[in-house]
């Protein structure tokens, strides 16, 4: 981590980094020399979770994120629809499942009397849970008679069982897949907002958290058109719905569409639980609530290990999402079990969200190379952790929350994702929250669990050279080394000299993508 006032950058690399003086070396007829007037530059910022085409799209949906609760969301729908009569399906999301109390059960009746005649679906903002309209649950033929699938939840009236119109984790396929396709143009659409957005961010560099065929499409389409400017690390889903016979479909997916460019499939993604919001997360003992559930392990445990152990031998990096204690521990004991099979392949397994970690887990991550995922935007005290998260699995488990401090400190790799669109990308907001442990949104807060805050050179690193590791490409990004790509950002202030709470006021006055200005 060492300071330097100079930086030289010739075809897109750093060829020189150190002092004023030596930098002059540097200056001839062919060169531009910007004075940054003593403003900070770091590496660009890299986000290792995040949904970027969807987002992107979303944005420009019935878009219901940051919306202060159900009266804007009655109005937004109701605007929307009029704006867009001749729309067949509409769709968007980012409502708040705190709005709807425990479960987050919305119901369909408050957009049935705004939207009756055409089929609508909102997903929640950490796209968990589906929000769907009378008509839209009559295309999916859904009545009191349809089963839960295996992976989740139909909410029922309790009285008449009646589905209430929210669909929990894998029950929203039952409606997603009558949803006509978005053309690549769409796609592209939304790829193009969000990858103006991350550059006004200071991000150059992404993993892709869910990436099926049409996502990779349009990453190569943008690309063939020079239009990406991003390196994107793709995670290729893994379906619930079927077993190791997939692999060899991945493997052709990947030697398809990995050609050496800025696009690499070469992560899948494991959905290994839910979310504490809706009972779906898996943990080892059971939630506070009548019914007693411990949550929905998405993979089972044994096919798991079998599954990671196998495409870890195939050269596969896994991408798991992990929140409740049990599918921490199953991810954790599958990456174990690939380690024993295979030996140390170097194929950087990571397992993102890790809301809560046993503490018997802890030093599991350095012991097993697994790196740790977290969005520290969520390690604060919001309406998610009061209303719906301690009451969900009470104050002890809760204590265990997002403990970043503790799994860095026990020699596991810490790496920072936004996630987004479920909170913003903005990396500025996070980093703050990850040294203070106070929400941005609600700074009158006390901190939450603040024996768990880092310093501010640890959570840089975890959106630097530590991503570029997840990413396997910090050879070449991730720091401001000589033979390095020019991925650089510049501040409009340092860092370093700040109070922590005003870290999220920091604007990014310039990105560099391998030297060229793609941002400011």
């Amino acid at each position: 981590r060492p300071w330097a006032e100079s930086v030289a950058v010739t075809d897109g690399r750093i060829v020189f980094v150190g002092s004023n003086s030596d930098a002059a070396g540097y200056e001839g007829s062919n060169t531009t020399v910007v004075d940054l007037g003593g403003r900070m530059m770091l590496p660009a910022f890299q986000d290792v979770h995040i949904h970027p085409i969807s987002a992107g799209m979303e944005a420009a949906a019935c878009d219901l994120n940051y919306l202060s609760g159900l009266a804007d969301y009655r109005t937004r729908i109701a605007e929307y629809a009029a704006a867009n009569p001749n729309v067949p399906w509409i769709l968007g999301g980012g409502w708040s499942m705190a709005v709807f109390g425990p479960g987050g059960k919305a119901s369909k009746s408050i957009i049935d009397e705004l939207v009756p005649d055409r089929p609508v679906y909102l997903s929640s903002a950490d796209g968990h849970t589906g929000w769907a309209n009378s008509r839209a649950l009559e295309i999916a033929g859904i009545t009191k008679d349809t089963p839960d699938p295996p992976d989740g939840i139909i909410d029922r009236d309790p009285e008449t069982g009646e589905p209430i119109g929210s669909l929990q984790e894998g029950a929203m396929s039952l409606v997603t897949r009558h949803i006509p396709p978005r053309s690549i143009e769409d796609r592209v659409a939304g790829m193009t907002y969000s990858r103006d957005l991350l550059h006004g961010f200071g991000i150059t560099s992404i993993t892709d958290a869910i990436a099926r065929r049409d996502a990779l499409q349009t990453y190569e389409l943008m690309e063939s058109r020079g239009e990406l400017d991003l390196r994107v690390v793709a995670s290729l889903w893994w379906d619930r719905e079927q077993g190791l016979e997939q692999i060899e479909d991945l493997a052709a997916l990947r030697a398809e569409f990995d050609q050496g460019g800025l696009l690499r499939p070469t992560t899948v993604k494991i959905m290994q639980d839910g979310v504490l919001e809706n009972f779906t997360g898996a943990m080892l003992e059971p939630y506070n609530v009548e019914s007693g559930t411990r949550g929905i392990p998405m993979v089972e445990p044994e096919l798991l290990r079998r599954a990671v152990t196998a495409l870890d031998a195939m050269g596969f990096q896994v991408h798991f999402h992990a929140i409740g204690t049990a599918a921490i521990r199953q991810s954790l004991d599958a990456i174990e079990e690939a380690l024993i099979e295979n030996g140390q392949l170097g194929n950087r397994h990571h397992i993102s969200h890790l809301q809560v970690i046993h503490p018997d887990d802890i030093s599991r991550f350095g012991e097993l190379d697994a790196i740790a995922n977290f969005q520290p935007l969520w390690a604060g005290y919001d309406d998610y952790i009061t209303e719906l998260n301690i009451p969900a699995i009470g104050e002890k488990r809760s204590s265990w929350m997002y403990p970043i401090r503790s799994v860095h400190e026990a020699g596991g790799l810490i790496a920072f994702g936004s996630d987004w669109s479920v909170s913003t990308a903005n990396p500025m907001d996070q980093i703050e929250t990850a040294i203070t442990r106070i929400s941005i949104n609600d700074p009158s807060m006390r901190p939450f669990i603040p024996e768990e805050r880092i310093d501010l050179a640890t959570a840089i690193d975890a959106f630097t050279i530590n991503a570029a590791f997840v990413n396997k490409h910090e050879d070449k990004t991730g720091s401001i080394e000589v033979g390095k790509l020019a991925d650089l950002i510049v501040l409009d202030r340092n860092l370093f000299e700040l109070d922590p709470a005003d870290i999220s006021e920091t604007k990014v006055l310039l990105t560099l993508f391998e030297g060229r200005p793609v941002y400011g």
